[in-house]
């Protein structure tokens, strides 16, 4: 065993700048998809333009998170949508290039099922956001914060992660109760996934 992973249901991400499409690493190869339409190299717009961690492309009001962060004294913290993007999280000048018919926010709000048709050609996007479908997370956006996610949600992005990333050498997979608040169906998906792990060499510890 090269190395020990723990699989919990511990949140993934605290902001809404998080999302399922960066955490798998899908969200490079949709970001050189759009740098290269006609519309964008007209602009002279990059892929970090389409970035919305970085400077130039993204809404400066809300830095990108298409949210604001509102202080309650003594409650939680609540998010609103930005005022000047109302939660687009780019420009508008970035958001009228298309691929497809379709701006990146219109991408971001598609679901893992939509963007797997939608990149049907594309098979670096398809092989970064097929796991997400094989642990039964094919309903979530790709663009949805991770803060928003249930801990068995986090769990099983967690195991795509793994599923869609090269491991090396066999590790030794910890999962903390990750049939919690599952549907039969959806324990059958999930153990599809987890025999994957097996197939590629791991060894699973399932509590």
């Amino acid at each position: 065993v090269d190395q020990v992973v723990m699989v919990d249901q511990s949140p993934i991400g605290r902001t809404p700048r998080a999302n399922p499409v960066t955490y798998v690493k899908a969200y490079d190869h949709i970001r050189r998809l759009f740098a290269a339409t006609p519309e964008a190299q007209e602009h002279g717009f990059s892929a970090s333009t389409f970035s919305f961690n970085t400077p130039g492309g993204r809404c400066e009001t809300c830095q990108g998170s298409g949210f604001e962060k509102v202080e309650m004294q003594f409650l939680s913290d609540i998010f609103v949508a930005c005022p000047e993007c109302e939660g687009a999280r780019f420009r508008h000048e970035v958001l009228q290039v298309r691929y497809r018919g379709c701006s990146i926010t219109d991408v971001l709000q598609q679901t893992v099922t939509e963007a797997l048709a939608f990149f049907h050609d594309t098979p670096a996007i398809r092989q970064a956001l097929q796991p997400l479908q094989e642990v039964g997370l094919d309903y979530i956006r790709l663009g949805q914060p991770l803060n928003t996610l249930s801990g068995g949600e986090s769990q099983r992005l967690k195991l795509a992660s793994h599923l869609s990333l090269s491991q090396g050498g066999p590790h030794l997979f910890i999962f903390d109760e990750p049939t919690t608040g599952l549907h039969f169906e959806d324990i059958h998906t999930l153990m599809q996934a987890l025999q994957r792990l097996l197939a590629q060499g791991h060894t699973l510890l399932v509590i």
